[in-house]
């Protein structure tokens, strides 16, 4: 069962297409998606997850299974950037390892969907309230991240008998949770799943209008994005000597210890097996996006090579091709 699993997520379309992409850069081929378009995709496939899943929120209602699912999806994002940084310090500096931690503490967005496409095509029902789930776990993980980088510099400051914090700078409040809360896809994403909470609530004549906008197209974007994503992340496998054996090790094994928690933590909750799996993946996920993001404003320090390489190199392909199945 397991390797047909494998086997049907390899041959789906979005996933080939994205082997595509990395044959494409490794072959050395001049293929290229021109640089507006993909942030044009990402754009509408969060716009449709978000739509789709306030959708479903408004059929499933808020009861104390969706509040406690989204509230412990928000308690991982929390916890993993922690525990990430505690043990990528053994190897790295504190700015470093407070960026790549809070890129697993947060989610990928591609993967999520990636996910839901898998579950489409093996029949696995699963609820539209873990499209909340995906919205409110990038921003407490950038929060995090921005925190242990300043804290744990102002801790070496200290022991080294300096002033804390005279290396670190003030915390720039504004400008992390600005970066935070009303990032581009942070923002798109809650309204999306605000506007198709709404229109389902009060509009259902809307959702046939909408239906081939964000369902029909859906697809055929998603392969489009995917065959670029894949272009990207081949690019970044010259940055993996950078990163070193530690890393790359990391970025294959926390996202399974991660999904493994998830995976626990799913069954206390009840959760049927789509949740689940789309519970693991938001858990084993880490972003390439947000968190660069939000660290070049406000803590510019870490080497990008080290927390988007690993993240955009190593962990999305691997949970895409064998983390999902």
């Amino acid at each position: 069962m397991q390797s047909s699993l494998i086997l049907q997520n390899l041959v789906s379309a979005p996933v080939l297409f994205f082997f595509l992409g990395v044959l494409a850069v490794l072959v050395g081929s001049d293929l290229e998606i021109p640089s507006p378009l993909p942030k044009l995709f990402s754009l509408y496939l969060l716009l449709a997850i978000g739509f789709k899943g306030g959708l479903e929120l408004a059929h499933s209602g808020l009861g104390s299974q969706v509040l406690l699912t989204i509230g412990a999806a928000v308690l991982m994002s929390l916890l993993v950037p922690i525990t990430s940084f505690l043990i990528l310090r053994t190897r790295m500096d504190a700015y470093n390892a407070a960026a790549v931690a809070a890129s697993y503490g947060s989610i990928s967005a591609v993967t999520f969907i990636t996910a839901q496409s898998f579950l489409n095509v093996l029949h696995v029902d699963f609820d539209g309230f873990m499209v909340a789930a995906l919205a409110l776990m990038e921003s407490p993980a950038i929060v995090v991240g921005v925190l242990l980088a300043k804290l744990g510099v102002q801790a070496i400051d200290a022991e080294a008998g300096g002033k804390p914090g005279a290396k670190a700078g003030g915390l720039r409040w504004r400008e992390v949770l600005q970066e935070a809360f009303l990032n581009g896809s942070v923002f798109l994403l809650i309204g999306s799943l605000v506007i198709g909470y709404l229109v389902t609530s009060f509009s259902p004549a809307g959702l046939v209008k909408m239906e081939p906008f964000t369902d029909k197209l859906f697809y055929g974007a998603l392969c489009f994005f995917l065959l670029d994503m894949g272009i990207v992340a081949a690019q970044r496998l010259r940055d993996l000597r950078r990163a070193g054996p530690f890393l790359i090790g990391f970025a294959v094994l926390a996202p399974l210890l991660h999904a493994a928690v998830g995976l626990a933590i799913s069954r206390l909750l009840g959760l049927n097996q789509g949740d689940s799996l789309l519970f693991m993946v938001l858990c084993a996920s880490a972003s390439y996006i947000a968190v660069p993001a939000a660290m070049r404003m406000t803590v510019p320090q870490p080497n990008p090579s080290l927390y988007i390489t690993s993240a955009l190199g190593v962990t999305i392909p691997y949970n895409v091709v064998v983390g999902i199945p």
